[in-house]
């Protein structure tokens, strides 16, 4: 089964947009200019909010996982 985690290779802030990206095998860099286009239309201050959320709900990888 797997498992979102955040990113510890593939990371510009703190590795969820990398995180998503593997998980969905989609190159996160797509993932990093939908996300600034979302944000940008629908507010900044909420797009920010909900990415300080998903750093807190979103694990590290765990050492030693692929």
């Amino acid at each position: 089964m797997k498992k979102l985690y955040r990113s510890e290779t593939n990371k510009v802030w703190a590795g969820v947009i990398g995180g998503v990206g593997e998980y969905f095998d989609i190159d996160p860099t797509l993932l990093r200019l939908l996300w600034i286009v979302i944000v940008i239309f629908t507010g900044i201050i909420p797009g920010l909010i909900a990415y300080l959320i998903a750093v807190m709900i979103v694990p590290k990888k765990p050492e030693g996982m692929q």
